[in-house]
């Protein structure tokens, strides 16, 4: 992987309608390569986001959660659902205007040591910023860095499901492996990021699958995270959208954006998704904008219209509660 810093739409110089300091980063759920979506990349990877990549590419930065492995060979792990893509999955993300992926969670090493191994090669060759997992413990817990209208940002990522993957692949500090959201090392990253002047934002995959409320390990590393220095805490992992908005202390936070691009559809909630605008104003989030969408057969997400998207936002807005959070940033 590639921590240090690159070249992405934000990095152009302040645009006189908007002031130095202010920026917009867009981020969007669960995206992997399989069954009928792994048929549309073998076709041609810069359509297989169709419809949605216009609004994909309107933020300066936008990052989804990349959650399979990549590679072509590996050995399948005794799991329930194993996903693999090849390395034109980066071209993919690339050509839908996608700037950055977090690859902690529960998938990217579902092709054993060997597909771990092809991963991070293909992470390499490619050139696209993953964060959340390395050759080592350095690297998966370090921060892609990069300069947006003037602003210095550091984006961060780990997995907080416990299954198999954080089992038998956390990164450690001679094995490769995903970014342990229970290792100190994760907080340590974003204090040492925040003292270094940077706006911080931390990616996580966590929550407990088809429950739209965050569970109690949830909400307290968004406190941690939050004392640590994050402006924003963006998740995925339960299949559907969980509640987002400010806490008191003015941090951030989205528990769960949902499946975006998927093997399939499943004919209810699941199916609901998103792409979540954050406006960031002098290392602040100072407005949300939610643009609900679904997936089709195809396990596509569309822009949702009409009575549809009535009712996703109104779902998006009926989550928040639960989740303790404010649907303005504090005073």
């Amino acid at each position: 992987m590639r921590p240090a810093s690159s070249t992405p739409r934000g990095t152009a110089a302040p645009s006189p309608t908007r002031p130095a300091g202010e920026f917009t980063f867009a981020f969007a759920g669960d995206v992997h390569f399989s069954e009928r979506v792994g048929f549309r990349l073998a076709a041609d990877p810069a359509t297989v986001f169709a419809q949605a990549t216009p609004g994909l590419a309107k933020a300066d930065l936008t990052m989804v959660n990349l959650e399979t492995a990549i590679t072509t060979g590996g050995d399948q792990q005794r799991k329930s659902f194993t996903f693999r893509a090849p390395p034109s999955a980066f071209t993919a993300l690339k050509d839908a205007g996608i700037d950055i992926a977090t690859m902690a969670n529960n998938h990217g090493a579902d092709y054993g040591a060997s597909g771990l191994a092809d991963t991070l090669a293909a992470i390499k060759s490619s050139r696209f910023p993953v964060v959340g997992i390395g050759a080592d413990a350095a690297a998966a817990y370090a921060p892609w860095t990069t300069t947006v209208n003037g602003t210095k940002l550091a984006v961060l990522a780990a997995t907080q499901v416990q299954d198999e993957t954080l089992a038998n692949f956390s990164a450690g500090s001679g094995s490769a492996g995903v970014a342990n959201a229970y290792s100190e090392q994760l907080l340590a990253g974003v204090r040492a990021a925040k003292a270094k002047g940077f706006v911080v934002v931390v990616y996580l995959h966590w929550g407990t699958e088809y429950v739209p409320c965050p569970n109690a390990d949830q909400q307290t590393l968004a406190g941690q995270l939050a004392a640590a220095g994050a402006s924003a805490v963006i998740g995925t992992h339960a299949h559907v959208l969980q509640g987002a908005g400010w806490r008191a202390d003015g941090t951030y936070v989205a528990y769960g954006l949902g499946n975006y691009l998927w093997w399939r559809s499943f004919g209810n909630n699941q199916d609901d998704n998103g792409l979540l605008t954050l406006t960031f104003r002098y290392g602040k989030v100072v407005a949300n904008h939610f643009a609900p969408s679904h997936l089709d057969a195809r396990g596509v997400p569309l822009p949702a219209t009409g009575a549809e998207a009535v009712r996703i936002s109104g779902q998006w807005n009926a989550d928040r509660p639960c989740s303790g959070l404010a649907a303005a940033p504090p005073a």
